[in-house]
């Protein structure tokens, strides 16, 4: 499956841990890579990317490129492939408190962030690590 999306992972010994970031073009997928990259995740794919069996990779003529608008494009460490974990639908107004959703097509975690928000790379992170089940939520979209 080919997806117009961003994706950016924390490495790991089996790869990475992998965050899928959906929404229309110009909302800022690109731009939520790249502050990712300041809490340590890294590239995978931009503006396309490709999942097999729940793996996700840039189409090959892709591959390390990030589209930074107003620069242009850059070639960047990446990720040939990460294990997705997270859905990420880039949009305004999330729920106070979201009821556990998972994404239709993928079966992941799903969530909405507000890539608006100074704190979104860091409540992206806190969702990853939820959905890894490295923490612990009392209520919320990750409450068992």
């Amino acid at each position: 499956m080919r997806l117009h999306a961003s994706c950016a992972a924390r490495a790991n010994t089996q790869g990475g841990d992998a965050i899928l970031l959906l929404g229309p073009p110009g909302s800022g997928k690109s731009d939520f890579v790249l502050r990712l990259r300041q809490l340590g995740f890294t590239l995978v794919a931009d503006d396309q990317v490709i999942i097999e069996d729940g793996i996700a990779r840039a189409p090959e003529s892709l591959a390390g490129l990030l589209e930074v608008r107003g620069l242009g494009l850059f070639h960047l460490p990446y990720l040939p492939m990460a294990a997705l974990r997270l859905v990420i639908n880039l949009g305004h107004e999330p729920e106070r408190l979201p009821v556990p959703r998972r994404h239709a097509v993928l079966d992941l975690p799903e969530v909405t962030i507000d890539p608006a928000l100074v704190s979104a790379p860091e409540r992206a992170a806190l969702a990853l690590d939820a959905a890894c089940g490295r923490i612990t939520q009392l209520a919320g979209a990750f409450a068992l």
